[in-house]
C-alpha cells in the first residue's frame, strides 16, 4: 500500500510557481530491509531509496535522475499475489537507468505487464528546454499508457484517481497546501506536505476499497483507509516530497522511520539543478 499526490504545470507563468510538486508515502513491512534515498549509479546521477530484500535488491518505489527522469510506483490491491511474478520495483529502476523516454518505456512495460502482480507506474521526463512530460500506466487498467495533461492527480492502490475516500481526502489536503505554495517559504511548504502524508484519520466506510479488498480481514482493511497507514509491523515508513521549480531546481526531501519505530523519524534533503 502506498499513496502519491502530484501537481504538475510544465510551464508555470510565475517564477515563484513549481513545475512539479509531488508528495508520496511508502507503506511496507517495517522489517523489510531497504536503503534511504541517496545518489547512486555509475556517475551518482540517480537519487532514490533502494529495496534490499533478498531477491529484489536494487528495486525502488520512487526515484529521480539529474537529467530529469522520474518514476513512482504503487501496488494494486489484489486478493492473491503470484509469488513467481517479477519484482515490481525493477520497473522504476529500469526506467531510471535507461535512455528511453517515458511514453516509449511505458509502452514496453504494457507489453510485459502480465509478468507482474498489480501495479501503477508514473514515469516522467522533466526538461527545462523541451517541457515536462508525465505518463501513466496501470496493468489492471487500460492496455495502453497515457500522457497526462497538466493538473493535480492522486494515486493509491487502485487505478489513477480511483475515488477511494482516503485518496479524495488526501488529495483535498494536498490541493490546499499546493494552493498556498507560491506564498510559502520552501521549508514551510515541505512541512505542510509532510503533515498531509502523516494524516492517520481513517476515511470510513469506503465501499470501493472494501470491494477491491474483499479478501482481506476487515479490521486490517480499515487500517488501510487512512493516508498514513498504521498496523502492527506494517505501515507508512517513508514520506517523500519532490519540488521542481521553474528553473529546474529540484528539492528532494525524505522522512524515514528509524528502527521500525513509528515514533522515531529522520529527515534528509537533497538539492540539485536538472541537467539538459
Amino acid at each position: 500500500m502506498c499513496i502519491i499526490f502530484f501537481k504538475f504545470d510544465p510551464r508555470p507563468v510565475s517564477k515563484n510557481a513549481y513545475r512539479l510538486i509531488l508528495a508520496a508515502n511508502r507503506d511496507e513491512f517495517y522489517n523489510r530491509p531497504s536503503k534511504s534515498a541517496d545518489f547512486w549509479g555509475s556517475h551518482n546521477e540517480i537519487l532514490s531509496g533502494l529495496d534490499m530484500e533478498e531477491g529484489k535488491e536494487g528495486g525502488t518505489w520512487l526515484g529521480i535522475t539529474m537529467h530529469g527522469k522520474l518514476a513512482a510506483l504503487t501496488n494494486y490491491l489484489q486478493p492473491r499475489l503470484d509469488l513467481e511474478a517479477r519484482g515490481r520495483g525493477e520497473l522504476v529502476t529500469h526506467f531510471l537507468t535507461t535512455g528511453v523516454d517515458s511514453l516509449s518505456y511505458l509502452k514496453k512495460v504494457s507489453a510485459e505487464g502480465h509478468l507482474y502482480n498489480g501495479f501503477n507506474l508514473v514515469a516522467a521526463d522533466l526538461s527545462t528546454a523541451r517541457g515536462d512530460v508525465i505518463c501513466y500506466y496501470g496493468n489492471r487498467g487500460e492496455p495502453e499508457p497515457i500522457v497526462l495533461t497538466p493538473g493535480v492527480y492522486g494515486l493509491s492502490n487502485a487505478l489513477l484517481d480511483t475515488p477511494w475516500r482516503k485518496l479524495c481526502f488526501g488529495k483535498k489536503l494536498f490541493q490546499e497546501a499546493v494552493a498556498r505554495s507560491q506564498a510559502l517559504p520552501k521549508d514551510v511548504l515541505v512541512a505542510q506536505l509532510l503533515d498531509v502524508l502523516s494524516n492517520e484519520e481513517a476515511q470510513l466506510p469506503d465501499p470501493a476499497i472494501e470491494d477491491q479488498g474483499q479478501e482481506y480481514v476487515q479490521p486490517i482493511l480499515n487500517k488501510y483507509a487512512a493516508v498514513c497507514v498504521r498496523c502492527p509491523g506494517y505501515g507508512t515508513r517513508t514520506n517523500t516530497i519532490i519540488l521542481v521549480d521553474a528553473d529546474g531546481h529540484v528539492t528532494f526531501t525524505e522522512r524515514s522511520m528509524l528502527d521500525k519505530d513509528p515514533s522515531r523519524w529522520e529527515i534528509s534533503t537533497h538539492e540539485f539543478t536538472l541537467q539538459s
